[in-house]
C-alpha cells in the first residue's frame, strides 16, 4: 500500500475530519522528519502518534510508546492493543514484561534508555520512538532521561515528540534539528473545547452558593470586578494586620467561600457535573469526601451504584479480605456508590484505578483530586474547580503558576461529550481575582532542561565513547543549548561536571584513566539517583550473606524519602519496646540488628564518598535513610497490610497505603536491577527471591497487566 493510500485509510478510520494541526503533523510524519507537537491537553495529540506508529508498521519497522509514568504506560498499553490487536503491542515498565518483541511496545521511557546505553538487541529494526509528555525533561530528578534518549538513540530512528503547551517550542526544536536532524515544529495554542472561566462564591445573607463569570473575554467580567473592587474597599474593616479589635466584632465579608457541599449544589444546579475538584492535601480530599457523604450527598441512581460494585469487585478479586479492611474498603465503596471519590498518591494504586474506570464511565458526580491527576492520568471532565488559588511550596504558599492552571483546568471539557469546559475557582477573602485573571490568561510558560551527569552516565560514556566523543554528547544536551545561549558563566559547565565525578570514580576505584574496571562495569548497570553509593556498597559486600527479606529491608534506605510535612516524623523514637512488641511484625530482635548494622554500613560508605565528592566539588546525593527497613522486610515476610501499616505508624509516623505500595515498588525495583548482576551471583540471586516477596498483593494488584513474567530488559 502506498503512502497516500495509508494516509487515506488512516484518516477515513477515524470517523471525523482531522484538525488542522494534526494535518500539519500528519505532512511532517509523511515527509520523513522527526515532529514536535505542542498542544493543549485533550486536544488530540495521541492521533499523531499512532500515525506514526500505522506507517513505521507498514514500512516494516518497529515502533516504541515511551511514557514518563507506569500508570500511563499502562492505559497506553491498552489503547494500542485496541488500535493495533494484542499480538502487535508489548509492554516494559520494569515490573512489568509482556510480549516484549513485538512490533510496537508501550515502555516508561527509563526503559529505553537503560536499553540504549546497554545495547540492547531491542533497539534492532527500530524505525520510530514517541516520546510522550516530553514536557518531562525539565522534572529535576528525572528530565534528563529524555535527553539522553534523544542523544544517544540511532540517527535512523524518527522521532514523535508529545508536549504540553509550552512557551518555547520553537527554541526546543532548534535544539531537536542540532542533535536529531530535520524537524517539523507544530505549535497549537487554541483548546479543543472552549473553557469558560467562573468564580463560586457565597454572598453574605444568602445560603446557597453561586457560580459566576470570572471572565469577559481576556480581562475580569464586570461582576468579578465589582467584587475585588469592594473586597479591596471592606478590607480595613476585616481582621487582618491593620485590625486593631476582637475578630468577634468584626462585620462578616460581603463575600464568602462555599462549603464543599454547597459548590457541589450549586455545580449541579447549573448541569457543570461531573467536576473534578483539585486540592492540594490528600488528607483534605479524604475529609471532603467525609463531609460530603455526611451532608447526604448522592449523584447516583440504583443502575448506576450495581454498575460501580461490579467495576469495583472485578478490580479486587485478589486482595485478601483483612487488606480491604485495612483499607477501609467499605467506607470507600459507600463514597463510590454515591458518585463520590478522592483521587491521590496516598490511595492503593488498585482504589485509584477504579476511581478512573467509574469516572471514564461517567458513573461519579465528583472526584476530589490533588494535583497528581492532571500530570498524566486521562481523564477529562465537564469542569474542574480549584478549592484554593494557593498551595505550599518549600518557599511558603504561593499562587499557582499560568503552567500549573493550565494544566489543571486542561481537564475541563470532554471531546466528543461537552460543547464547552468550565473551570471554577473558589472565592476565598484574600484572593485577588485581578492575580486570577492575570494568570487564567498568562501565554504558556517556557520549557527548561534539568539534565546532569550522573556516575552511571558517566560510567557508560567511558564504556562506549572516546573522551572527546562523551564530551560531544554531554555537550550536545538541552542544558547545553540552554546555557550556551545566556549570559557566560551562568552555570558550571556540562563537561566539567562529568569530568568531576570521572575523577570521583577514579579515585574511588571505578575507572582507570579513561577506561572502567570491574567494579565500574557494576556502575553501569544500577540506574538510581544513589547509583555510586549503592555501587559501594556491593563492592564492600554490604548485602553479602543477607536473607532475602532483610536484603529488601535494607536496600530502602536508598529509596525511603521522608515527607517534608510528615505529622509525626519521629513518632519511632517517642513508642516504647512494649508497644513494638504488640505488633506481630514477624522479625525478631536479631533480623533487625543484622539489618541495623547492614544500614550503618551504607551511611559510613556515605560519608567516606562524600569526602572525595567534595575535593572535585561535586554535589552530594542524598543521605540513606534506613527507618523504613523493618516495614519493607515485615511485608517481605509476609505480614499483611494492616501489620505493616502500624509498624510503619510507629517506625516514621503516619503513612498512607499508597505511600506505602509506592516504598515498596520502588524496593523491588532497586532488587531486579540488583538480579542483574550476574557477575555476584549470590546478591542477585538473593534479590531476585527479594523482589517476588515485595512485589505481592496490593503492591502489584490493579495495574491491569500481568506481573513480570521474562526476563527484563
Amino acid at each position: 500500500m502506498s503512502p497516500i493510500d495509508e494516509r487515506q485509510r488512516f484518516v477515513e478510520g477515524l470517523g471525523f475530519a482531522p484538525d488542522d494541526f494534526q494535518v500539519a503533523a500528519l505532512d511532517a510524519v509523511d515527509e520523513g522528519v522527526d515532529v514536535l507537537v505542542s498542544a493543549p491537553t485533550g486536544s488530540g495529540k495521541t492521533l499523531v502518534a499512532q500515525y506514526a506508529i500505522t506507517c513505521a508498521l507498514a514500512a516494516g519497522t518497529r515502533a516504541f510508546y515511551t511514557t514518563p509514568l507506569k500508570a500511563l504506560s499502562n492505559q497506553k498499553y491498552h489503547e494500542l492493543a485496541r488500535l493495533f490487536g494484542t499480538a502487535r503491542v508489548g509492554l516494559l515498565t520494569g515490573d512489568t514484561s509482556i510480549n516484549r518483541s513485538a512490533d510496537v511496545v508501550v515502555m516508561t521511557t527509563e526503559v529505553l534508555r537503560n536499553m540504549l546505553l546497554t545495547d540492547s538487541d531491542q533497539i534492532r529494526h527500530l524505525g520510530l520512538v514517541v516520546l510522550d509528555e516530553v514536557h518531562y525533561l525539565q522534572d529535576p530528578f528525572r528530565g534528563g532521561v529524555w535527553e539522553e534518549v534523544l542523544i544517544l538513540t540511532p540517527s535512523v530512528v524518527r522521532f514523535v515528540a508529545l508536549s504540553a503547551t509550552i512557551g518555547n517550542a520553537p527554541f526546543l526544536g532548534d535544539w531537536l534539528r542540532e542533535v536529531r536532524g530535520p524537524t517539523t515544529v507544530i505549535v497549537e495554542l487554541e483548546r479543543p473545547i472552549t473553557l469558560h472561566d467562573h468564580l463560586a462564591l457565597v454572598r453574605r445573607g444568602q445560603s446557597s452558593a453561586e457560580v459566576i463569570d470570572l471572565l469577559d473575554g481576556t480581562r475580569l467580567s464586570d461582576e468579578a470586578r465589582r467584587i475585588d473592587n469592594v473586597m479591596r474597599s471592606t478590607r480595613r474593616f476585616r481582621p487582618g494586620p491593620k485590625w486593631h479589635g476582637p475578630k468577634s466584632s468584626a462585620p462578616p465579608p460581603p463575600f464568602l467561600a462555599p462549603r464543599r457541599s454547597e459548590l457541589l449544589r450549586a455545580l449541579e444546579r447549573e448541569d457543570l457535573l461531573p467536576v473534578i475538584v483539585f486540592i492540594f492535601s490528600r488528607a483534605a480530599c479524604e475529609d471532603a469526601v467525609h463531609q460530603c457523604r455526611r451532608d447526604g450527598l448522592r449523584f447516583t441512581n440504583a443502575e448506576e451504584r450495581r454498575e460501580i460494585e461490579a467495576i469495583a469487585e472485578s478490580r479486587l478479586k485478589v486482595f485478601r479480605d483483612d487488606d480491604l479492611a485495612a483499607l477501609e474498603y467499605a467506607e470507600f465503596l459507600d463514597a463510590l456508590g454515591r458518585g463520590l471519590a478522592p483521587h491521590h498518591a496516598g490511595m492503593v494504586p488498585a482504589f485509584r484505578e477504579i476511581v478512573e474506570a467509574c469516572f471514564e464511565r461517567n458513573l461519579l458526580g465528583v472526584v476530589f483530586a490533588t494535583e497528581t491527576l492532571a500530570l498524566g492520568v486521562n481523564m477529562p471532565a465537564r469542569s474542574v474547580a480549584l478549592e484554593r488559588f494557593t498551595k505550599y511550596s518549600d518557599a511558603g504558599r504561593q499562587s499557582l503558576t499560568s503552567a500549573e492552571f493550565a494544566q489543571m483546568t486542561g481537564r475541563a471539557g470532554r471531546r466528543g461529550l461537552d460543547d464547552e469546559g468550565h473551570a471554577v475557582v473558589c472565592f476565598a477573602t484574600d484572593l485577588s481575582l485581578v492575580d486570577v485573571a492575570r494568570v487564567a490568561t498568562a501565554p504558556p510558560s517556557d520549557l527548561h532542561s534539568s539534565f546532569r551527569p550522573t556516575y552511571n552516565l558517566t560510567a557508560n560514556l567511558v564504556n562506549h565513547f572516546d573522551f572527546d566523543t562523551a564530551l560531544d554528547v554531554v555537550r550536545r544536551s538541552f542544558a547545553q543549548f540552554e546555557a550556551d545561549r545566556r549570559p557566560t558563566g551562568s552555570r558550571r559547565p556540562l563537561t566539567e561536571q562529568m569530568v568531576a565525578r570521572h575523577h570521583v570514580m577514579d579515585e574511588l576505584g571505578y575507572a582507570q584513566g579513561w577506561m572502567l574496571t570491574p567494579s565500574g562495569q557494576l556502575l553501569r548497570a544500577i540506574y538510581h539517583e544513589c547509583d555510586l553509593l549503592i555501587a559501594e556498597a556491593v563492592a564492600e559486600g554490604v548485602f553479602d550473606g543477607l536473607e532475602p527479606e532483610s536484603l529488601a529491608g535494607v536496600l530502602s534506605a536508598f529509596t525511603y524519602e521522608a515527607k517534608r510535612a510528615s505529622r509525626t516524623p519521629h513518632a519511632g523514637a517517642s513508642v516504647s519496646t512494649k508497644k513494638r512488641r504488640t505488633i506481630h511484625d514477624r522479625l525478631g530482635p536479631q533480623r533487625r540488628d543484622t539489618m541495623d548494622e547492614r544500614i550503618r554500613e551504607i551511611t559510613l560508605l556515605s560519608i567516606a564518598t562524600h569526602e572525595v565528592e567534595d575535593r572535585y566539588h561535586v554535589p552530594h546525593a542524598r543521605e540513606p535513610d534506613g527507618r523504613f527497613a523493618s516495614v519493607i522486610a515485615a511485608w517481605a515476610r509476609g505480614a499483611p497490610l494492616g501489620t505493616v501499616l502500624d509498624l510503619a505508624d510507629v517506625e516514621v509516623g503516619l503513612t498512607s497505603p499508597g505511600d506505602f505500595v509506592r516504598q515498596a515498588k520502588q524496593v523491588g525495583d532497586l532488587c531486579e536491577q540488583l538480579a542483574r548482576l550476574h557477575e555476584r551471583s549470590d546478591v542477585a540471586e538473593a534479590a531476585a527471591t527479594a523482589r517476588d516477596l515485595v512485589l505481592r498483593s496490593v503492591v502489584v494488584a490493579g495495574t491491569g497487566v500481568h506481573p513480570l513474567t521474562e526476563n527484563w530488559p
